[in-house]
This record gives structure tokens, C-alpha cells and sequence, in this order.
């Protein structure tokens, strides 16, 4: 796991990039971050993509179940790890 302050410094770098009209790929488990910066979010799960949409419709209204539970699991494992 990454130091928060390195976290930091990699995700302003990563919306000073996109800003700037860079496409990149990334992986994260940090969700506020596709939100805010994405064009298209892509959810894999068992090596397979479970679902492909444009960011307000990927958090807004996901279509699998797997979609679905995924922010509430990091969120849940991530209050118990504070």
C-alpha cells in the first residue's frame, strides 16, 4: 500500500495529466478518482470485463451485481483497516 502523502502526489499528477488532454490507463481501487477524471471506467473481475460505461453511469446506475457491490466492499474494508 502506498503512503497517503505519495498517493497524493501520484493522483495530482494523474489530473494534471488528464487535464492537459492525456490519455492513460490506470488501475485503482481509489474510486472518487475515474469519477472525477475518467471517460470510460472499465470493472474486471475473475480476469473478465463485468462492465464497461462512462463514469456517471458506472457509479450512478451499474448493471451487474458484482458492479454494484464492489465501492460498498472497499469502503467497508477500508474503515475497518483505520
Amino acid at each position: 500500500m502506498l503512503d497517503p502523502e505519495i498517493v497524493k502526489e501520484v493522483l495530482d499528477t494523474m489530473f494534471g495529466l488528464a487535464e492537459d488532454g492525456m490519455t492513460m490507463l490506470g488501475v485503482t481501487h481509489y474510486m472518487g478518482f475515474p469519477r472525477s477524471v475518467a471517460d470510460r471506467v472499465i470493472f474486471t473481475a475473475e480476469g473478465r470485463i463485468v462492465e464497461q460505461a462512462p463514469p456517471q453511469q458506472f457509479f450512478d446506475n451499474p448493471r451487474h451485481e458484482k458492479t454494484r457491490s464492489f465501492p460498498g466492499q472497499i469502503l467497508s474494508s477500508h474503515q475497518t483497516n483505520d
